[in-house]
Formats: C-alpha cells, sequence, structure tokens
C-alpha cells in the first residue's frame, strides 16, 4: 500500500523540514480533488483529476492510491470515464493516507 522506501528516499532527497512541509501540502492538495470526486465526478476532467492524483500519490509512495489512479486514467483516456471506481479510488486514498500517518508515527520511515 506505501512504498516506505520511496517515502525515505523522499525524506533523504529533500531533508527532514522540507519532507515535513511536503506531507501536509500534498495531503491537502490530494484531498480537495477527493473531495470534488466524492461530490461531484466530472467525467470530462476525470481522466485530468486522475493524473494528478497518480502523480502526487507516487511523489509520496502511495503506490496502490498511485496504481488505480493510473488504471482509472487510462479507462478515462480510452473514453470510458464512466466505467472508473471513483469510490474505490477515494477509499484507496483514505486507506492510504491512515496507514502513512501511521507509519510515519511509528516511525516507519524514519
Amino acid at each position: 500500500m506505501i512504498d516506505w522506501q520511496r517515502v525515505i528516499n523522499l525524506r533523504e532527497e529533500i531533508g527532514e523540514e522540507d519532507f515535513d512541509e511536503v506531507v501536509p501540502l500534498f495531503i491537502e492538495e490530494v484531498t480537495e480533488i477527493t473531495d470534488r470526486l466524492s461530490t461531484a465526478v466530472d467525467l470530462n476532467t476525470l481522466e485530468e483529476d486522475l493524473h494528478c492524483l497518480k502523480g502526487s500519490a507516487l511523489n509520496l509512495g502511495f503506490s496502490l492510491f498511485a496504481d488505480l489512479c493510473g488504471a482509472g486514467e487510462s479507462l478515462a483516456a480510452r473514453g470510458e470515464a464512466a466505467s472508473v471506481d471513483v469510490p474505490a479510488i477515494l477509499n484507496s486514498f483514505e486507506t492510504s493516507k491512515r496507514a502513512f500517518l501511521a507509519g510515519l508515527q511509528d516511525g516507519i520511515a524514519a
């Protein structure tokens, strides 16, 4: 679910202080998109939304969430946006976020 090696590498690449700033920004940015998707899915922008979510997820090690966003993005790109399982993607983010924050708190990526 979480690519902890990616998290460790990111922390080393940008430093502890910047990492501590990036995490809340990532969560805030992704939450804005997922909140919008949870209330109303715009099939015309779904591909773009999922692409953005996938990129953010990959950067911070949310591997399962990134995979689901990538699969949904591919469907939307093929004109099959209506078949994207948006609730599963949203659920994956919430589950991944909880696991990520718990792992940080437990020092997994320290």
